[in-house]
């Protein structure tokens, strides 16, 4: 069992907490810089796919997780930035100003959806996430100058490092140092004052305002914030698809990303890779299954959604810290063992004296 005693203040706030967590991250970064030796090219790009996911899924794990603002609709932000970027790149922007440019306009999406619909909480802020997303939709769709609505374009192929972004390790490598970029701004946005605020306002907005924390404010910049990162994520998406067509961003893109944040473990940034690599395999193991299953269940077109709900419910009902707050068990367990408590992790309800209502 490790003991970490701290003689530094700048200790509570390093990206480390000791030698060991910088050998087995260390260790983590070779071996995914190595995956492409070692990967044919289909799980090459299954692995890139779970890197854009987890872009996206640091958005909204901000927002909910960090922040405990619920949102419906942030597959209506990734189409944002991926239509957004497959717009610049057909007008001539070269693709380090394209993406960039992308994110910035997502941003102000979600900075303009924040305003009226913080006016609203729990499953009424939800509903409007809900509704913004399919007013995107229809965007997309009537939209024709501009998307091409239902017909929609191709993704144009830009050139970086002299290589054209369709060579799958060349993607692969991008999406991974934009992860890895993204997971960096993400822990140090948590450190400061405003990440700090966004953790009060989840546990306990009245708390957070006696305290002097503007409400309003800093939800609206955790809505912009949520959305630039989903909007960048969109970028890569739009390349990982290659042909943007407004179905491709509906309610069940919405519903994945949320389930990610749920079951990776909410108020973790861990749990975004471990939802976003649990959603990416999902959908191969529903394939394979399938032909498995009697032919009235395998050929239901509803399966994958119904086994996502499934999972959703079983995870918030059995397990709510995810698969991260297991994992945090387990270890603890072989940790502590054989002193280990069962009752260690027992939940419990917690409240502040500010929000009894006797």
């Amino acid at each position: 069992m490790r003991f970490v005693f701290k003689t530094d203040y700048r200790q509570d706030i390093g990206l480390f907490r000791h030698n060991g967590d910088r050998f087995w991250y260390g260790l983590l970064v070779l071996l995914v810089a190595a995956a492409p030796l070692l990967l044919d090219r289909f799980y090459l790009g299954e692995l890139t796919y779970v890197f854009v996911l987890a872009v996206a899924g640091i958005g909204i794990m901000l927002l909910t997780g960090y922040t405990g603002l619920v949102s419906l609709g942030h597959a209506a932000f990734l189409g944002i930035g991926a239509y957004a970027h497959g717009y610049f790149l057909q007008q001539g922007v070269p693709f380090v100003l394209s993406v960039p440019l992308a994110t910035l306009l997502t941003t102000a999406a979600g900075l303009l959806v924040a305003l009226p619909a913080l006016r609203m909480t729990g499953i009424y802020l939800a509903i409007a996430t809900l509704l913004f997303a399919v007013i995107i939709e229809q965007v997309f769709i009537r939209w024709e100058s501009v998307t091409h609505g239902f017909r929609g374009f191709s993704v144009g192929v830009p050139q970086v490092f002299g290589l054209p972004l369709t060579d799958p390790v060349l993607f692969y490598y991008i999406c991974f140092a934009v992860l890895a970029l993204a997971m960096l701004a993400a822990i140090n946005l948590l450190r400061s004052p405003t990440g700090r605020a966004f953790v009060a306002i989840r546990d306990s907005e009245i708390a957070a305002q006696s305290m002097g924390v503007h409400l309003a404010r800093y939800k609206a910049t955790a809505f912009a914030i949520s959305a630039g990162f989903t909007g960048l994520a969109g970028c890569l998406f739009a390349h990982k698809i290659g042909y943007l067509a407004p179905d491709a961003f509906g309610i069940i893109l919405s519903i994945q990303l949320l389930l990610m944040a749920v079951i990776g473990g909410l108020g973790s940034l861990h749990g975004v890779v471990f939802g976003a690599l649990f959603v990416g395999a999902l959908p191969q193991v529903i394939a394979v299954l399938r032909d498995y299953l009697p032919d009235r269940i395998a050929q239901q077109p509803g399966l994958e959604p119904g086994v996502f709900g499934l999972i959703l419910v079983a995870i918030i009902l059995f397990e709510p810290q995810g698969i991260y707050g297991r994992w945090r068990k387990v270890k603890l367990y072989f940790q502590l063992f054989p002193m280990y408590k069962a009752a260690t992790f027992k939940r419990q309800k917690t409240y502040t004296r500010s929000e009894r209502n006797k």
